[in-house]
C-alpha cells in the first residue's frame, strides 16, 4: 500500500508530494502533470501484472526498462524518466531498473484506473479489447477497455439491458441519472449485426450508439466502471483485489446533477474502503471539499453533520441512498494543486480551501474559482452603481 508518492523531474514535474487521503483531488491544467503522476503511481503499484500483461501479449521486455515505460506510457515516453528522476512513496526509492520485476501470470492489480480517455473504450458502442490499440495507446486506457469488455461480456449475467441494472447501484442514484442522463430510456444489447453494442431504447425508438448525445456516451465507461466496482460480487472482476480507483475528470460531458451523482456513488466507493483519487477541472468536487470539511471540523453533532452533508445531495434521511453516508465523516479528504509558473509543475496542498488564505493558490483553488470571484465582484459593483 502506498500512502503518499514524490517524485522530482519526471516528465513535465519538477517536483510533486502527494500524500493520499481516503478521497484525494488532484487539480490543475491541461498538460500539467496530473494523469502522468496518477499512471506513474498504478506502475508502481502494479508492476507486477504490467510485466505479466506484457508477456500475455508477447512484448518485449529485453531486460531493458525503457521498453516497459514505452510500452506503458506510450512509445517515446520512456526519456521522461531521466537520470535526475527521484521518486519514492515516503518509505522506499524506486529505480527505473526496479520496473524490470518479474511478472506472475496470476498477478493481480491492486489499483483499478478509470482514464480520462474513456470514451475511446467504447468508441462503436461495444469495449474494445487490449490489442485492438497501437503502441501509442497508455496501458491504462487498453487495460480499462479490457476489463470492460470482459464485464460486457460475461457480467452482466445475460442480461440485455445495462441500464439501469437492478442489482448494482442504489436507487436514488440510478433515478438522478435516469433523470440526468438517460431521459427514462433503457440502455439494451443489440446483436443483430453479430457483435454485442450498446444502444438506447427511448419513447419506442432504439438509438445507436453513434447517435447518443456526447454526455451519454461519455458517462456509458465510466457507468460500467462503476457496475465493476460495486454491487453483488461477480466472477469476471474481482473488485476485492483493487486498493486503490483512480477516477479522472468524472465531470466530462455531465449536468452539474449528473456529477453529484456520480461524487455520490465515489463516496460509496470511499465507504467501502477504498482510496479514491479524482482529477479534475471542475469546480463542484472543490465545493463538495469545502463544504465537507467545513462540516466534519465544525463542533456540530454528528446527527447534524448527517442532516448538513444530506441536504448538500438533496437527499431524505429515509431515503436508501442516505446509508452510502454513514460514518462518512470518519473519512478524509485531501486536495492537491498541481502549479506551474514557468520553473516546472509543482503540488501545492490546498486541502483547507480557504478562501480567505493569503496564498492565492489555496484561496482561488488551483484558479478554479477564481473567474466565479471576479464575475461576484463585477455584478455586485453593476448593482451598487459602480461602472469603474
Amino acid at each position: 500500500m502506498i500512502n503518499e508518492l514524490n517524485i522530482n523531474n519526471f516528465g513535465p514535474i519538477k517536483e510533486a508530494h502527494v500524500r493520499f487521503g481516503d478521497l484525494t483531488i488532484l487539480i490543475g491544467a491541461q498538460a500539467s502533470g496530473k494523469s502522468l503522476f496518477l499512471q506513474l503511481l498504478k506502475l508502481l503499484m502494479d508492476k507486477r501484472f504490467v510485466a505479466a500483461t506484457m508477456d500475455k501479449y508477447n512484448y518485449v521486455i529485453a531486460k531493458n526498462p525503457d521498453n516497459i515505460l514505452n510500452f506503458y506510457f506510450g512509445e517515446g515516453l520512456s526519456k521522461m524518466w531521466t537520470d535526475a528522476t527521484v521518486i519514492s512513496d515516503g518509505t522506499n526509492s524506486h529505480k527505473k531498473s526496479g520496473l524490470l520485476g518479474k511478472g506472475t501470470p496470476n498477478a493481480k492489480e491492486s489499483l483499478f484506473y478509470i482514464p480520462a480517455q474513456r470514451i475511446i473504450s467504447i468508441s462503436d458502442g461495444r469495449p474494445k479489447n487490449f490489442m485492438e490499440y497501437d503502441a501509442s495507446t497508455p496501458f491504462v486506457l487498453r487495460q480499462f477497455s479490457e476489463t470492460l469488455r470482459m464485464f460486457f461480456q460475461y457480467g452482466l449475467n445475460g442480461s440485455k439491458v445495462v441500464f439501469p441494472l437492478g442489482y448494482r447501484l442504489k436507487s436514488g442514484i440510478k433515478s438522478s441519472l435516469q433523470g440526468s442522463i438517460f431521459h427514462n430510456g433503457k440502455v439494451t444489447i443489440d446483436d443483430t449485426s453479430g457483435q454485442k453494442k450498446m444502444q438506447l431504447s427511448v419513447d419506442n425508438m432504439n438509438i445507436p450508439f453513434m447517435a447518443w448525445s456526447a454526455g451519454q456516451k461519455e458517462f456509458m465507461p465510466l457507468l460500467m466502471a462503476f457496475y465493476c466496482l460495486s454491487g453483488p460480487p461477480q466472477n469476471v472482476v474481482d473488485r476485492n483485489q483493487y486498493k486503490y480507483v483512480v477516477l479522472e475528470e468524472p465531470e466530462m460531458g455531465l449536468h452539474p446533477r449528473a456529477i453529484q451523482s456520480v461524487l455520490l456513488q465515489t463516496l460509496e466507493l470511499v465507504q467501502n474502503g477504498y482510496r479514491v483519487i479524482l482529477s479534475t477541472h471542475s469546480q463542484v468536487l472543490l465545493e463538495f471539499a469545502w463544504a465537507f470539511t467545513a462540516i466534519k471540523d465544525s463542533d456540530a453533532t454528528p446527527e447534524q453533520k448527517e442532516k448538513l452533508l444530506l441536504r448538500m445531495f438533496g437527499v431524505e434521511r429515509y431515503e436508501s441512498i442516505a446509508n452510502m453516508l454513514d460514518g462518512i465523516f470518519d473519512k478524509s479528504v485531501q486536495s492537491y494543486y498541481f502549479s506551474d509558473k514557468g520553473e516546472g509543475v509543482k503540488t501545492v496542498d490546498i486541502s483547507s480551501l480557504d478562501v480567505s488564505s493569503n496564498d492565492s493558490d489555496i484561496s482561488d483553488w488551483g484558479g478554479l474559482s477564481q473567474f466565479s470571484g471576479k464575475t461576484s465582484e463585477i455584478v455586485s459593483q453593476v448593482i451598487n452603481g459602480d461602472y469603474e
